[in-house]
């Protein structure tokens, strides 16, 4: 690796992928710079749920106190309907003792990150727009950029990490490939209402629609609905009212009128430009993390979770290149397999969920196996708590 540079890593994007590696790279004693075109803290477009395994991250890496305080409530309770009488609801087993998700709002979470990174000893440019990258010969050396006050800036180092989402310029200008892609699947948009309270996770899944509700701060409850892509254009002529009609028709009765008396308290937002794709994570002086090296569907809201795994297999990675400990080229290689192991099970099955298609007789099946037995639902929650293979 290349020495004599501004830092030891510049990771591009600051949020639930970026400033956790940004963090744990200085608690290493690696000089790393954060840099987010964003000035914090901010919202994002998110689901922002974060299961049990990234909360288990959050407890290890000393700030699950902090997020808790925020008055950000515990969601241990899972329940999926199916409609009828099909309805399933549990705790998960845990994962490293945590037996709960949280749906913190990102503005809350990143910021919380942000301040992490920089009381772990990362510098961090808000406002530092990436324009783009610096070379020499085949290998990535910095990056290009222009801060808040419009000042053209070259910053070297000797890896950067694109943090920087799906759309992410890094993977970009490096030309880092897709595979096992699926061409986007649903139209997923949500809002905030307040005078809805829930004592945990509901979804309810219709042929064709998936409605999610979670707690979250300030007493509100975010709601959620997705449904095939192709769907969007018909939606747009009426948002609200058309957010309203499908939530309400795709819902248990009690949940409908529920719903139907409680107040909006923001925007519908949302997209219909979910990617589902992993990308090469790693070239000479580069390496991709969270969604700018894998995406999914929101369906399974494992984004989060998924990018807290990432970065602690991303900053051993480095870790190891960095300290001379194992060439750079062989530790990413080991980064990028690990990561595709982990994921790949969930990936799939998240691209089986967004097809909301109806569900199959062995699997109807099987869900009436597991009201009657509870240890069972522990299990069945568990998967996507990544507590349970």
């Amino acid at each position: 690796m290349v020495n004599r540079t501004d830092y030891d890593v510049i990771v591009v994007g600051a949020r639930c992928a970026g400033a956790p590696t940004a963090m744990l790279l200085a608690r290493r004693g690696h000089r790393a710079l954060l840099v987010d075109r964003a000035v914090f803290p901010r919202d994002t477009l998110s689901t922002h749920f974060v299961h049990a395994s990234g909360v288990a991250r959050l407890a290890r890496w000393g700030l699950l106190p902090a997020l808790l305080a925020t008055n950000c409530p515990p969601v241990p309770l899972l329940t999926s309907d199916w409609g009828g009488d099909l309805r399933l609801s549990g705790t998960p087993l845990p994962y490293e003792g945590i037996d709960f998700g949280l749906c913190p709002r990102r503005y809350v979470l990143d910021h919380l990150l942000n301040e992490a990174a920089v009381a772990a000893g990362a510098d961090f440019e808000q406002g530092f727009t990436v324009t783009g990258l610096v070379s020499d010969s085949d290998r990535v050396t910095g990056v290009l950029g222009r801060d808040r006050s419009g000042t053209e800036r070259r910053i070297t180092a000797r890896c950067v990490v694109g943090a920087d989402g799906q759309r992410s310029l890094v993977a970009r200008t490096v030309g880092a490939e897709d595979y096992w892609a699926v061409p986007p699947l649903t139209t997923t948009f949500y809002t905030y209402l307040a005078d809805l309270p829930l004592d945990g996770l509901l979804i309810h899944w219709r042929p064709g629609v998936c409605t999610a509700s979670i707690p979250t701060h300030d007493g509100l409850t975010m709601v959620s609905s997705c449904w095939p892509g192709d769907g969007w254009g018909d939606f747009r002529t009426d948002v609200a009212g058309n957010f309203a009609a499908m939530v309400e028709a795709n819902t248990a009765p009690g949940f409908a009128e529920r719903f139907r008396d409680a107040r909006r308290v923001a925007p519908i937002v949302g997209s219909q430009r979910s990617a589902n794709f992993f990308r090469t994570a790693h070239g000479p002086g580069w390496a991709l993390v969270g969604d700018a090296g894998c995406h999914k569907d929101p369906i399974t809201a494992l984004g989060i979770s998924d990018a807290f795994r990432d970065t602690e297999l991303l900053v051993d990675a480095l870790d190891e290149a960095l300290s001379g400990h194992r060439p750079e080229a062989a530790a990413l290689a080991g980064y990028e397999r690990r990561r595709n192991e982990a994921a790949k099970p969930l990936y799939d099955y998240t691209v089986d969920q967004a097809r909301l298609q109806p569900l199959p007789p062995e699997r109807v099946a099987l869900l009436r196996a597991l009201q009657q037995d509870e240890a069972s639902r522990a299990r069945f929650f568990g998967v996507l708590a990544r507590s349970v293979p």
